[in-house]
């Protein structure tokens, strides 16, 4: 766990900017909270003890103001920055070092059981603040979700999906508006 810990806020303290050193990361930063409440409710979770893995997420959700379903699938190095009002839902898949924003939503669109209802996250994604990626849809490696968007449907590897509902720009050179 302890090793776990230290690449964990390794990895935010090269994402974040605002990062100024490990020790802020593991003791001030809500996503490592976040993280450790969800693997200890993923544990009972395996265990088929739902009700205690319920509870615990439940007590990381008021302790931090995310709220991770221990029947969710992630992989390392998840970076929630800020974090407040993030849900990932217990059939969503995360990827590894994937970013994610504030107020984002991985949901389901129905209540289908035995079924995958929540989306599917690639590698290296970034999730901007406020998204809503809904129902089964796959997000490819490197996309970027835009602030707000409502993604619906697959995104691409390489994309980056923006607006209500969402959909693929092209990517601008910097410097043109």
């Amino acid at each position: 766990m302890i090793k776990w810990l230290m690449a964990l806020s390794e990895s935010i303290l090269v994402r974040d900017p605002a990062a100024k050193s490990k020790w802020e990361v593991l003791f001030l930063y809500p996503a490592i909270r976040a993280c450790c409440f969800y693997h200890w409710s993923q544990w009972f979770y395996q265990r088929e003890r739902y009700f205690v893995a319920r509870w615990v997420t439940e007590v990381g959700r008021r302790h931090c103001g995310i709220e991770i379903h221990p029947g969710a699938t992630i992989g390392k190095d998840l970076f929630i920055d800020h974090g407040m009002g993030v849900v990932i839902g217990e059939t969503a898949q995360i990827g590894d070092n994937v970013t994610i924003f504030h107020g984002v939503t991985l949901g389901g669109t129905g209540n289908e059981k035995d079924a995958k209802r929540h989306p599917t996250i690639g590698n290296n994604v970034i999730i901007g603040t406020g998204a809503k990626l809904l129902g089964p849809i796959r997000v490819g490696d490197n996309a970027r979700i835009g602030a707000n968007a409502v993604v619906l449907t697959d995104v691409p590897a390489g994309a980056t999906a923006v607006g209500i509902p969402a959909r693929i720009i092209e990517n601008m050179p910097k410097g043109e508006d």
